[in-house]
């Protein structure tokens, strides 16, 4: 591929193919701008349903970016595919689990134990503890699905916007997904520039908690007083067959059914952080089969063959009722997995178009400090095309000869420029990105409201960490 002018490109799969003709990376630029807008107003102006916006809006910028017409639609149903891969198990196992946990009456259960702790005032506090908590070995959005049916019971007990609580959940499952190994971001990113995965994990809490009190809570706080969102009908609405299912469990039940998830996840990723250390081998079979265990859609499937069990048969209840209750939690959330698919069909349009990697190499040449311009990459790599994890490895693999060439950095200031990346990458995140859709569509906002907020709000998580970042890099560098 040329540095200035792109005559191939690949497929989300990674089948190569010609483009049509040749495009500099300004003009990359403006199609990214102009797609962007279009959908905006597409959506925002015209009112046309997320699903169908995203879907025409990645069919014109595949045209304009000269993708030959042979390979639109592959390019479209790869990304659309790749994407739905790894969200549609994950959101419809954890709405399943979600939905017993609240018609069971679990979700109360837990509520109130929260609440007696921490006290009505805290509840946003209480929440955003168990979501970072739980954000440690659980990736974003399975973490926030299972955690939802807490969040909406929570809101609907005290009152105000569901902004109040769900903001600061959310940021928390965010900052630990984006900056604290044994996720896999982070990890990436310090295989390609040899820094210490312990060190990077130390340094990715002490930059992910403040990060989260500032947005999460504090920002999150002023946007759930602006903005006044109801508690959504996402898990569905009670009817007869709701309250049969009731059974008002105990609150070990409960927190056993949300830890076993944790546990058996951070099999998968623990054992992949362990392995990246040299602690132990990925060939070994007892480490695969832990592994295997640990794979989110497994640990998922797992749980709730047991909440089917622990809440359901073991009551004894009707085997219909139980089926009944978890076919019930697909049909809310089937929107939000084909907007996700969506999404993620859009982003792989500009992966696959080269836009990322054209305003890479244009801001790399510019000559910043390596920090300052390994953020700068992530972040505008991450504009462009949504995904934060190809935003990250992006920036990793051109900031990489310079971080492992150099002699001249310790391993503290190469684990903060680790972490400078994950700032970039999780800059801003807005209608290219899968994730934008999962909050939007969850937390029932429109797409105004949820670029007023969650966009917002990620940028805010970008440069704080950033900023914290730069102060460990500075620190580290004066010793």
């Amino acid at each position: 591929m040329s540095p200035t002018l792109f005559r191939t490109a690949t497929t989300p799969n990674g089948a190569e193919f010609d483009l049509l003709w040749t495009l500099p990376p300004a003009a990359l630029l403006v199609i990214a701008a102009a797609a962007i807008a279009l959908l905006l107003v597409l959506i925002m102006q015209f009112r046309i349903h997320a699903f169908l916006a995203l879907i025409i809006v990645s069919l014109l910028t595949a045209i304009a970016a000269g993708i030959p017409v042979g390979m639109i639609v592959t390019v479209l149903t790869q990304g659309f595919g790749g994407t739905l891969a790894t969200v549609a198990l994950l959101v419809g196992l954890g709405a399943m689990l979600g939905r017993m946990l609240e018609l069971s009456g679990g979700a109360q259960v837990l509520t109130d134990a929260l609440i007696r702790r921490f006290g009505e005032k805290r509840a946003p506090l209480a929440l955003s503890v168990a979501s970072l908590m739980m954000g440690f070995p659980i990736f974003f959005d399975a973490g926030l699905v299972v955690m939802l049916p807490i969040i909406f019971t929570v809101a609907r007990r005290l009152g105000g916007s569901l902004l109040l609580y769900a903001f600061p959940a959310a940021t928390a499952f965010s900052v630990m997904h984006i900056f604290v190994p044994p996720h896999p971001g982070p990890v990436a990113a310090s295989g390609l520039l040899g820094a210490n995965p312990g060190i990077v994990l130390l340094l990715g809490l002490v930059v992910a908690l403040p990060t989260w009190y500032v947005v999460g809570y504090h920002f999150g706080r002023f946007v759930g007083r602006r903005y006044d969102i109801a508690v959504p009908e996402i898990l569905g609405r009670a009817d007869s067959s709701d309250n049969a299912f009731a059974s008002s469990p105990k609150l070990r039940t409960i927190v056993f059914l949300l830890v076993l998830p944790l546990v058996l996840i951070f099999l998968n990723t623990g054992l992949n952080f362990a392995a990246t250390a040299g602690w132990v081998s990925l060939d070994e079979v007892w480490v695969q089969a832990l592994r295997l265990l640990g794979e989110t859609p497994v640990a998922l499937l797992i749980t709730v063959v047991l909440g089917m069990w622990l809440l359901g048969w073991g009551a004894r209840k009707e085997r219909t009722l139980v089926e009944t209750v978890v076919d019930g939690a697909l049909g809310p959330v089937c929107s939000i997995i084909l907007i996700t698919g969506a999404g993620g069909m859009f982003g792989g349009v500009l992966r696959s178009s080269g836009i990322g990697t054209a305003l890479a190499g244009s801001l790399d040449a510019i000559g910043l400090p390596v920090i300052v311009a390994g953020f700068l990459i992530a972040a505008i790599v991450r504009i462009a095309q949504g995904s934060a994890t190809v935003a990250l490895t992006t920036a990793a693999a051109l900031v990489q000869p310079i971080v492992v060439d150099s002699t001249s950095f310790n391993p503290i200031e190469v684990a903060a420029i680790v972490l400078s990346l994950a700032a970039g990458s999780v800059f801003a995140g807005h209608v290219n990105d899968s994730g934008f859709w999962l909050v939007s569509k969850f937390f029932g906002m429109d797409t105004k409201t949820t670029l007023k907020t969650w966009t917002v709000g990620q940028a805010l998580v970008g440069v704080c960490g950033f900023i914290l970042s730069l102060a460990i890099f500075l620190i580290a560098g004066a010793f």
